[in-house]
């Protein structure tokens, strides 16, 4: 019996091979191996490569932009399957009829994709939901067609040319990882308990509420939200929404996914971004990226470096971030940096795109053959989306300068401001100090010389005017640091809440800023005055 069973699955998994074996030749490799050709070479082979295609569209440090760019193409969208299989797949999952479970399922499909259909649907409680139906066998049929894959790239001639432009074996290893998470609708169920859990104090974000109890590996069912997609600008204006608002309110919310969760939506197209009752409702967490404390700090040195100009800074990032596949030609990784760097060095931030010099960060590597995390190519890709996002509804708002503005709020609250103002207070103390003792150290240091117990080779002719200029030197430097000192602690105090307050500023910054004016004045006026004598 398993004999025979061994003979059969041979027999199919020969007739798939030979199947994507004479595709792969309709294509004509032997004469080069181009996007549109990878595009049509997917679309054919089927559902389960659509998918792959749609996650190798978001790998650029594996693949060139312009394959990636091609590969956007593809749509989920495939023929949707029978209600009657939709029903099975309930039965068995249940096990009982699915009429126990729901008072109704629509029988048209809300969406039809390569892993999942799914279904609007009222509960016994007359509660309106939506079900997530994963496909029947698509786990051991992707299975099987990954095996398959990698015997065909092995046998097919022209491999060499197609391992010119990506990392083969990586490739398929990333996109097996990526779809069975994809396809472990329990895990899905944990992302979004996650995000919510993450983001219930803010008013303006909500997600979808899972209905555990009738949630399995197989099928999820969830809240239906009834919004507005938030690409239907026409529609969000009629009803009084100031795009703008919402443009902010986004933005913000995601670079705090990215910053502050490390956990962040790797798929925020418009269609997982609706509005509903004025909050902004998140769709659909089958691909959710999650940042390591290394992989976050060096995405903050990626955006540091690139802000200041610092070259060495972002050309360590891609040595520390990703694995180098070869050997590194330090030289030429060096000046691709700098060309990257030099390009945005002019620009305010303002104007700068965050998804473009992710992109070209992406593409940086990969021509350096160097491997970035899975996060990060999913990071890059959600930012190039949802800047995307950002153009359409609401294109005054920069998702680099909401970054950088909450990047620098964080390490001023990071601070701990009663340690740092004892600290300068300190730093300020030890150094009025030191200052103070310097008229009478140059002072004895002269006396000295006049009274020819130094061995230093000058003619004094008259000490009093000499010392009389040192004094006045001197005391100028105090009082510049005086000054100076005022104006930092003044500054300092004005990033506090000390009370009492005028106009948001602590009075007692206030008066710093105010006694420096005038210490600052005072010198002034005698340095102005002994210029004019």
């Amino acid at each position: 019996m398993s004999k025979q069973y061994d003979k059969e699955k041979s027999k199919k998994n020969a007739s798939r091979l030979k199947e994507i074996i004479l595709t792969l030749r309709k294509y004509h490799l032997h004469r080069g191996f181009t996007p549109q050709k990878l595009y049509g070479i997917l679309e054919d082979l089927g559902p389960t490569y659509v998918k792959i295609g749609q996650i190798l569209s978001m790998r650029q440090d594996m693949l060139p932009k312009a394959y990636c760019d091609e590969l956007t193409k593809l749509r989920s969208n495939v023929k949707p399957l029978d209600f009657q299989e939709i029903c099975a797949v309930l039965e068995e999952e249940y096990d009982c009829s699915y009429k126990e479970k729901f008072a109704q399922i629509d029988e048209k499909p809300l969406g039809s994709a390569s892993i999942a259909q799914v279904h609007s649907a009222t509960l016994i409680n007359g509660q309106q939901v939506v079900i997530k139906v994963q496909r029947p066998n698509i786990y051991e049929t992707m299975s099987k067609d990954i095996t398959i894959l990698k015997r065909a790239i092995s046998m097919v001639k022209m491999v060499s040319s197609i391992g010119n432009v990506m990392d083969l074996k990586a490739v398929i290893d990333e996109i097996w990882n990526t779809a069975k998470e994809e396809m472990d609708f329990l895990l899905e169920a944990e992302h979004m308990d996650c995000f919510a859990e993450l983001n219930k104090g803010i008013s303006y974000i909500t997600c979808p509420e899972v209905y555990h109890d009738l949630t399995t590996k197989h099928v999820l069912v969830m809240e239906r939200i009834h919004g507005i997609p938030v690409d239907n600008v026409d529609e969000l204006k009629k009803l009084g929404y100031d795009m703008n608002e919402i443009g902010q309110k986004l933005a913000e919310n995601f670079v705090k996914q990215i910053l502050n969760d490390a956990f962040f939506h790797a798929d925020p197209h418009p269609g997982n971004i609706w509005i509903k009752e004025g909050k902004i409702a998140w769709l659909d967490f089958g691909m959710m990226g999650k940042l390591t404390g290394r992989d976050k700090e060096l995405f903050r040195s990626a955006v540091t470096a690139i802000v200041n100009n610092d070259i060495y800074q972002l050309k360590n990032v891609f040595l520390t971030l990703g694995t180098a596949k070869q050997p590194i030609d330090h030289a030429l990784l060096y000046t691709d940096v700098d060309e990257m760097v030099s390009r945005y060095g002019n620009l305010e931030l303002g104007n700068m795109n965050l998804g473009v010099v992710f992109q070209e960060f992406m593409q940086v590597a990969n021509k350096h053959h160097i491997l970035l995390p899975q996060s990060v190519t999913m990071l890059g890709r959600g930012v190039m989306t949802i800047e995307g996002v950002l153009r359409f509804c609401a294109p005054d708002i920069n998702l680099l300068q909401i970054l950088a503005t909450h990047m620098s709020n964080e390490f001023l609250r990071s601070l701990d401001w009663n340690k740092e103002l004892k600290r300068t207070g300190k730093g300020i103390y030890t150094i009025l100090n030191k200052i103070a003792v310097i008229p009478a150290q140059l002072s004895d240091l002269i006396q000295m010389t006049v009274k020819g117990q130094t061995k230093v080779n000058l003619e004094i002719s008259g000490s009093e005017a000499p010392l009389k200029r040192i004094d006045n030197m001197v005391n100028r430097i105090i009082a510049a640091v005086i000054i100076m000192a005022l104006i930092i602690g003044s500054s300092l105090l004005c990033l506090t809440e000390i009370r009492p307050m005028v106009d948001d500023i602590p009075l007692l910054a206030m008066l710093g800023y105010i006694l420096a004016g005038i210490i600052g004045g005072i010198l002034v006026f005698f340095m102005l005055r002994k210029k004019k004598k």
